[in-house]
């Protein structure tokens, strides 16, 4: 007989998976609903404690653990210390946090995480629509809203403050994930992290990690207690949908740039390199910011990449500045700290002797995207252009922890005269493609000045994935655009 022990998120108890738990048990399964200890001084240990205490009382051979939200940080931590005990773990609704994360970094409302950062007493709980900080309504009814309300409980500051800890029970245990699609990501853009992202997403190529979707909101447990039920018997089964990168991926970490380059020598000054044309005399420069998160491990880093090196070479063999920065964007969290690390590379960049400190361009790539909110908000006149190749320009489903401040589409309001150069891949991600219709339409009503470069036939990242004239077209055509705005006259 299979064992279902059933966490939920912050605030909640046993009694959010009544509905859910009456089906699994109609099916012939166990249900064991949790209530952790609210305890205010209570941690993420405490609740994974008492896990590791209900696993051990459950005689049941199958026993699998799903983590909603918050809950899957002590299931994981759980089954770290009893794999042989699970048979499964399921992420419901749920990221991806590794040894070390606190469930913190996973909080989705911006208020909640500064208020944690200097109030350790328990977080009292949403009301209304207030929920919505914690994941999407959709579906709930109003009577459902109103149990949350009238049940949620204060959540103990700790439980979200402390650390996740992992050894390397968790590897041996198998997992899958029920993507609730009008929450956060589908199983595409899972895949599309795995391929392009941060190399801690690799862990999900294999067998060992089974993906389902559930068209549902943060709450399918309230809103579609048949449909989850049902698809927890699924994952429980090892059915699901499994990602394989392929052995043929391309990857710009090892394919040469697709355009000719010279081998211009590069001057490396703290994160920032360099790149002087031939001659003589200040000239303009092109700063290249690369996207992300990528791991902080990541080896090369993307400034030694042949696709960051082909562009800063391209640049000064026509005679301007190529630049490139390795700056700290390593999780959805670090988009301060990454912007940090952008401005002073710039400073540094305008205080070069080759260059003209009065005529630079930014050209931000993929992830980064969203840096460009700083420069749109209060472009200043030494940034003659501000180009965007592939950009991610609003927050996908599953990025909302993102600060405020890093929204593209409302910072281009300030952008004034500043001319924007826009390459787009016509096979866009579709997450990521809304987030830059969401920003175009934004620029047309504010009058912005936006250049579109268009790849039709091109995927994201499509220089090293797209080797064809089109491709190569596309940076030549989007290499001039930004020439001819940061050379222009005044």
């Amino acid at each position: 007989m299979t064992a279902f022990v059933l966490v939920g998120e912050a605030f909640t108890g046993g009694w959010l998976w009544d509905g859910v738990a009456e089906r699994l048990r109609k099916a012939g399964a166990q249900a064991y609903q949790v209530t952790s200890d609210g305890d205010p001084e209570a941690g993420l240990g405490t609740h994974a404690e008492e896990l590791v205490a209900l696993l051990d009382r459950i005689a049941d051979p199958e026993t699998v653990l799903v983590g909603h939200g918050y809950g899957i940080h002590p299931v994981l931590a759980a089954a770290d210390r009893r794999p042989e005990r699970v048979a499964r773990v399921v992420y419901l609704a749920a990221g991806l946090p590794s040894d070390g994360d606190p469930a913190l970094l996973l909080v989705r409302d911006e208020t909640v995480r500064e208020r944690l950062g200097r109030d350790t007493t328990p977080l009292p709980p949403p009301r209304g629509e207030e929920w919505a900080n914690w994941g999407s309504l959709d579906g709930l009814s109003a009577d459902d809203l109103a149990r949350l309300d009238r049940l949620a409980v204060p959540q103990p500051a700790r439980t979200l403050t402390e650390p996740l800890r992992l050894g390397d029970g968790l590897d041996r245990v198998p997992a899958s994930a029920v993507m609730c699609t009008a929450d956060g990501p589908d199983v595409d853009v899972v895949e599309m992290l795995v391929r392009t992202g941060p190399p801690r997403f690799r862990k999900l190529v294999g067998p060992g990690y089974a993906f389902l979707e559930l068209p549902a909101g943060h709450w399918p447990m309230l809103s579609h207690p048949a449909e989850l039920a049902d698809v927890l018997v699924r994952a429980a089964a090892g059915e699901g949908r499994r990602i394989s990168l392929g052995e043929e991926r391309p990857s710009d970490e090892k394919r040469e740039f697709l355009l000719d380059t010279a081998e211009y020598p590069y001057e490396r000054s703290g994160r920032l390199d360099v790149y002087p044309p031939d001659g003589e005399g200040r000239r303009p420069a092109v700063l290249f910011v690369h996207g992300g998160p990528v791991d902080a491990d990541r080896a090369p880093t993307p400034r030694d990449t042949p696709l960051y090196r082909g562009y800063a070479r391209y640049l000064a063999g026509l005679g301007a500045v190529g630049a490139t920065v390795d700056h700290r964007l390593h999780a959805l969290t670090d988009y301060a700290r990454a912007a940090g690390d952008i401005a002073q590379a710039l400073e540094t960049l305008r205080a070069h002797p080759r260059v003209d400190p009065d005529r630079i361009a930014l050209w931000i790539f993929s992830g980064g995207g969203l840096l460009a909110a700083d420069w749109l908000a209060a472009p200043p006149p030494w940034l003659r252009c501000l180009a965007l190749s592939y950009p991610v320009l609003g927050t996908p489903p599953g990025w909302e922890t993102v600060e405020r401040r890093f929204r593209p589409a409302a910072a281009v309001a300030g952008a004034g005269a500043l001319p924007v150069v826009l390459v787009r891949a016509g096979r866009e991600h579709p997450a990521f493609a809304t987030t830059v219709e969401e920003f175009l339409t934004a620029a047309v009503k504010h009058g912005a000045d936006v250049e579109i470069v268009d790849v039709p036939d091109g995927r994201h990242g499509f220089e090293a994935l797209d080797r064809t004239d089109a491709s190569r077209e596309a940076v030549v055509r989007a290499v001039r655009a930004v020439l001819d705005r940061v050379t222009g006259a005044e």
